[in-house]
């Protein structure tokens, strides 16, 4: 997670955040439908890196007693977080297979996971391609023989322009605020701004996110260069109203559209 320069209280800041854009019951059902289709067994342990509160993490734990979890992040700050408010609601013996870790994630690490993710597009932090290729060796080396690496990836004719793109939730507005885009490094600079109901506040800049945006195309390449045997695509069904339907599938072709969301897998 990339911090932001509002005054908004931290606690604020993360239950907005997490309220707004995470998922974890759906990215786990992902996780457990892939895996085992391709591994034809059950994935026990999960690597979350760029993993913040570890809210992922700590929720893949709650699926049984063999399910281990560990989230990296060099930033102490959500980590502290989610160690006050979803580590807590751990019982002890699911706190004893939830591991929080303050580090890089292209540092080498002692354990080896069954699925590696990088979910939130925080990969994109990575400018250079050497880098990003450097971060995917990174993965594969810490899985399992039969490991998967999972990112998601966001794009559509819409993605570049710049604009503030409002949602609308129960006890607060979502403000996502496309401010840059250079055309000729697909460097962009994005923010995050809330705005509370109760009070009509509106924080700004909560987080702020200055990426280079990849393409799947980039991505699936670097991914088989770094030594994945196959690389998967999934698209997202589509409702009535022809809005995302939350119902990924594997595809190579489609049609672009102004707005999607996609996951990549790299199989091991």
């Amino acid at each position: 997670m990339a911090r932001g320069s509002s005054d908004i209280p931290v606690n604020l800041k993360y239950e907005l955040y997490e309220g707004s854009v995470q998922c974890h019951e759906s990215d786990i059902e992902f996780i457990n439908d892939e895996f085992k289709k391709f591994r034809g067994r059950e994935a026990k342990v999960l690597r979350e890196d760029f993993g913040g509160t570890g809210a992922l993490a700590c929720d893949w734990t709650r699926q049984g007693k063999d399910f281990e979890a560990y989230a990296i992040d060099l930033d102490a700050e959500p980590i502290t977080y989610g160690r006050m408010t979803h580590y807590q609601k751990l019982d002890e013996e699911e706190k004893t297979r939830m591991h929080y870790l303050e580090g890089n994630v292209l540092d080498s690490y002692d354990f080896k996971a069954d699925v590696l993710v990088a979910f939130n597009f925080s990969y994109f932090i990575f400018k250079k391609r050497q880098q990003l290729l450097d971060y995917f060796k990174k993965a594969y080396e810490g899985l399992k023989d039969d490991g998967i690496f999972m990112v998601d990836i966001f794009g559509g004719t819409e993605c570049f322009q710049e604009c503030e793109e409002e949602t609308e939730h129960d006890d607060h507005t979502y403000i996502w605020d496309c401010d840059k885009y250079n055309p000729l490094t697909n460097e962009v600079l994005y923010y995050i701004h809330f705005k509370t109901h109760k009070d009509n506040k509106k924080y700004e800049k909560v987080f702020t996110y200055d990426w280079r945006h990849w393409t799947v195309r980039e991505i699936t390449d670097l991914m088989e260069e770094a030594g994945f045997q196959k690389v998967v695509t999934y698209w997202e069904g589509e409702d009535e109203d022809g809005d995302g339907d939350g119902n990924f599938y594997e595809s190579k072709v489609e049609e672009n559209c102004e707005s999607w969301v996609i996951y990549i897998a790299g199989l091991k």
